[in-house]
């Protein structure tokens, strides 16, 4: 009898423990999870430093454009200032081979004049020896004079003769004075229109220097503008990069929080479902419901029985009102819109079930809960214990029941269903109540 005794004790420390540490698990701690307010002030620095890269790099093209046009129109003056220096190279072409036509129409022009001054000795040599032999050597002294026929014809051709001799110096004479004259004035003129020529290059040449040195100098100015505004793009994108890539850091932190929410959510509901079929299964076939009443137990397997009723419950929806001692029900619209025929648990109710499966009878409401067995400190709390909460001056809003290890079971509110957790500290009421 004392083995069977020994191994029923061990059974039952067997399946408190299984309990009590079912849920018992402590979770990792969780990664760091940057609040809403620096999720927002990190995006509100990442999208003004966006901005102003944005407005710096628009500046940076019109400086770009800017610099494009200049370049074309120093391009334009340095081709204006070429044309200028090449007419200015036709212009000293031309004079010099003005120069060089002036030289050789004076040459041209002295010979000329040595060649008239010799025809005009002659004649004049020509002359005088007509005189001093008494020669009249005009038409009709030459006629005049003849002695014969023969001399008469003599005379007549050297008339005609010194006719031509007389006319061809005068004519030629004439002619190289007029070719001297237009030689002159061609000189004169292609002087005078290329040193006009080289002033007008001298000149174009003047204001397309200054032109050019204009537009460098902008360009100069231009290049360093230019590379202020390209070394302050340079910043901003580096402060921008910098707050993206913190940015993204907040935001995996964020990502890696949430991914640790749903790994720690799937393992509580992994060991929630352990923990609910366990419970059922200690709860034997008729799944601790339905019937009459039990007789009262007592003792640590009563115990432990109203914790499985109340665990087998795990995953049951939250319904103002619902439940009762043999299990979830319809219970009262809660004037948020929900279909009036859910059937689930509210705090109150969850304990009903739990404590009617040992023959407990407890009272519907969790402030009267409270008042139902005998008050103990939450120092001394016991699995299967229920704790109580209410805000401050109100009056007890809800109840839950303590499971071991700092865990609790309960029915919490609206849209959730009922679940272990550990156990709050906030609103809890210093004492609890003892049933069993």
């Amino acid at each position: 009898m004392r083995s069977g005794r020994a191994v029923v004790v061990l059974v039952l420390i067997a399946l408190l423990g299984g309990t009590s540490t079912a849920l018992a698990q402590p979770p990792p701690p969780p990664p760091p999870n940057p609040s809403d307010r620096e999720l927002q002030a990190s995006r509100d620095a990442v999208n003004q430093r966006a901005g102003t890269v944005g407005r710096l790099t628009a500046q940076l093209a019109d400086l770009d454009s800017q610099a494009d046009d200049l370049q074309a129109a120093l391009a334009a003056q340095r081709e204006t200032a070429s044309a200028a220096l090449a007419d200015l190279d036709t212009a000293q072409a031309a004079a010099a081979d003005a120069s060089r036509r002036a030289d050789a129409a004076r040459v041209e022009t002295q010979a000329a004049t040595v060649a008239i001054d010799e025809a005009r000795r002659q004649l004049d040599e020509f002359a005088a020896s007509t005189y001093q032999q008494g020669l009249d050597a005009g038409a009709l002294g030459l006629l005049t004079a003849a002695t014969s026929p023969e001399d008469l014809i003599a005379r007549a051709e050297l008339r005609d003769v010194v006719a031509q001799s007389q006319l061809a110096a005068q004519d030629g004479l004439e002619r190289a004075r007029v070719d001297k004259a237009n030689a002159d004035s061609r000189a004169r003129a292609a002087l005078d229109e290329a040193r006009a020529r080289e002033a007008e290059a001298a000149a174009a040449k003047a204001v397309a220097d200054d032109a050019v040195a204009q537009a460098e100098e902008a360009a100069r100015a231009q290049a360093v503008q230019l590379a202020q505004v390209s070394a302050q793009r340079a910043d901003v994108q580096r402060q921008l990069d910098a707050a993206a890539s913190s940015d993204a850091g907040l935001r995996a932190q964020r990502d890696r929080y949430e991914g640790w929410q749903r790994q720690q959510a799937a393992q509580r509901a992994a060991e929630e479902r352990a923990a609910r079929q366990a419970a059922t299964a200690r709860l034997g076939s008729d799944g601790g419901g339905g019937g009459s009443a039990p007789a009262v137990r007592a003792g640590s397997g009563a115990v432990q029985r109203v914790i499985d009723r109340a665990m087998s419950q795990i995953g049951v929806q939250y319904v103002w009102g619902g439940g009762n001692g043999r299990g979830p029900s319809t219970g009262i619209p809660d004037g948020l819109g929900s279909p009036l025929d859910r059937i689930g648990f509210d705090c109150s109710g969850l304990m009903l079930y739990a404590y009617n499966g040992v023959g407990v009878s407890l009272p519907r409401v969790s402030r009267n809960q409270f008042d139902a067995g005998r008050k103990v400190p939450i120092s001394d709390l016991r699995p299967g214990d229920m704790v109580f909460y209410k805000n401050g001056n109100a009056p007890i809003h809800h109840v839950a029941m303590f499971i071991g290890n700092g865990k609790m079971i309960e029915a919490p509110y609206t849209g959730a269903n009922v679940r272990v957790v550990p156990l709050r500290t906030k609103g809890l009421l210093p004492q609890a109540t003892r049933m069993l």
